[in-house]
């Protein structure tokens, strides 16, 4: 039974909800006791919302590793556990079980190959990848020394990948010959060497070879990843960072003006990604968790590596998309690698539910405990077919709100506590403060019904510190409609029992600093 056995019954939510924003402080504090500290933090929050001063710091004196949390730590307990099931673009070829120790081999590996490109602390390194394991081993190889990563959706054109390479500044790219995804290859090195036309002499290119397939090189500046992996010593010193160094830059397109670098943290972000996805999905220790988006968007950096894996989770990295070979193939990975918990889309589930449930119920979903949706607000009928046709009618759906921008969960029904609404999200995850303004005067609405735009009045540890390289770009975007807010640039209804419901964006709505955001992508 869920609701006997959740991490968060009602009454607790409650009680802890009611103390995360009373003693924020203390609250969060003790959350932090979840990671591994080389020096455990003394000042807990250091928070200003107000404009032209704005400054966003948690745990700021305590030292981490964020690759140590997501692997080291757990190689004495678990060790041959399975932190990664890779499930590939071809159901013929066979899916792979990566264990702890693996994981910690190959990350420490690919550690070693940057360091020998030049690659230091506080360096960047950009990211375009498919949904293949060295995903993964290069984001946590750049936390383990110290790099600051930057992940390029393996979607996007030469033209976005040069802007992105140049905006941070990268020392390096990570690429693949090809990206097989859909029955179909894209070809991220040509990809990649059109963008670097673009780029400095000096940006190297590290290639992994997924297919095979032809690529043109270049001596100096192209290095084989696989050709350097079997020479690279498989043992790396994870380095001693700060709660507050960067850990990654996610470049967001708003709907106007330049791509925004998001900037998230190293100890506020880890301590939040593993918090919402131990509590919202209510992973248990043998649980297998699948989140089916790409690591290019933040549902991927947060709820495929490091929320599950610094809670010594499993987590799946499937290459392809939900109608590859055909309509069944979510079902069909979720019956193979009997998955506990589902977390996808609304736009997928919408595309799945006009192919016809038949795909759904031929397949075993048994082992389905918990289902999640994503990126957008869900319309109630997608969710009932969601619930009854792929749930059974017994799986809670946590219908999350968030965004680059906050690094996590902000509002979401939690399992084992609430009831849910078709289309709604709900309630505030712990120490987070929605509040409802009047777009018009900019006052807080307390009373319900009602409705408005949505906004924040205080931090949480996963909310991003600045835009990279342009802080008052950072507070004119978030900060600047509604003093003393964070506005999240989404509209919302507060219903009779104070439920939250996104109503989606109000850029049109709002004619104030022109500058708007990209809710989450996934």
């Amino acid at each position: 039974d869920i609701v006997s056995n959740a991490h968060v019954d009602a009454a607790r939510y409650e009680e802890m909800y009611a103390r995360s924003v009373s003693e924020p402080e203390a609250f969060w504090a003790e959350a932090a006791e979840r990671l591994d500290w080389i020096k455990a933090p003394s000042q807990i929050k250091d928070v200003d919302f107000t404009l032209g001063q704005v400054k966003i710091n948690w745990y700021a004196d305590g030292v981490l590793n964020v690759a140590a949390n997501c692997v080291d730590r757990h190689l004495e307990t678990r060790g041959d556990q399975t932190a990664i099931i890779f499930e590939p673009d071809d159901p013929d070829e066979p899916a792979k079980h990566i264990t702890y120790r693996e994981l910690h081999r190959n990350v420490c590996k690919m550690a070693n190959i940057l360091e020998t490109l030049g690659v230091r602390r506080g360096d960047r390194v950009v990211i375009y990848l498919p949904m293949i394991p060295e995903a993964a081993y290069a984001m946590l190889a750049c936390a383990r020394i110290g790099a600051i990563h930057s992940i390029v959706f393996a979607g996007f054109s030469p033209d976005a990948l040069s802007a992105r390479i140049n905006g941070s500044d990268a020392k390096v790219v990570i690429t693949a010959d090809e990206a097989p995804r859909g029955g179909r290859k894209t070809p991220l090195k040509s990809n990649a060497d059109a963008a670097l036309l673009h780029c400095k002499d000096s940006v190297k290119c590290l290639v992994v070879k997924r297919t095979g397939g032809q690529t043109t090189w270049i001596a100096d500046r192209d290095f084989d990843y696989n050709e350097m992996a079997l020479e690279a010593d498989d043992y790396s010193a994870p380095v001693e960072m700060n709660a507050e160094d960067p850990l990654f830059i996610l470049y967001t397109s708003g709907s106007t003006g330049q791509p925004k670098g998001v900037v998230h943290s190293s100890g506020g972000y880890l301590v939040y990604a593993a918090m919402t996805h131990e509590i919202t999905f209510d992973y248990h220790e043998g649980d297998v968790y699948w989140c089916t988006a790409d690591v290019g968007w933040v549902t991927g950096h947060s709820y495929i590596v490091y929320g599950p894996l610094a809670n010594g989770a499993t987590t799946v990295m499937f290459e392809g998309v939900p109608t590859y070979p055909d309509a069944s193939r979510f079902w069909q990975v979720c019956e193979k690698h009997k998955v506990n918990q589902f977390y996808t889309a609304p736009t997928a589930i919408r595309a799945l539910m006009g192919q016809g449930k038949e795909f759904v119920t031929k397949c075993d979903l048994s082992s389905l405990r918990i289902l999640g949706t994503v990126g957008e607000p869900i319309n109630p009928e997608a969710w009932n077919w969601y619930n009854d046709v792929v749930g059974g009618g017994r799986c809670p759906i946590v219908d999350t709100w968030w965004q680059t921008e906050t690094g996590g969960h902000l509002l979401t029904p939690l399992p084992g506590a609430h009831a849910t609404k078709p289309g709604a999200a709900m309630k505030p995850f712990f120490g987070v403060c929605p509040v409802v303004l009047d777009p018009q005067t900019g006052e807080e609405i307390h009373s319900s019904p009602t409705e408005g735009v949505l906004a924040l009045s205080d931090s949480w540890p996963g909310q991003m510190r600045t835009i990279w390289g342009d802080h008052d770009r950072f507070e004119k975007t978030y900060f600047s409609d509604y003093k003393g807010y964070y506005f999240s640039g989404d509209g919302c209804k507060r219903d009779a029992d104070g439920d939250y419901w996104i109503t989606g964006r109000v850029d049109d709505v709002i004619n104030v600093s022109g500058h708007r955001m990209g809710t989450a992508e996934v």
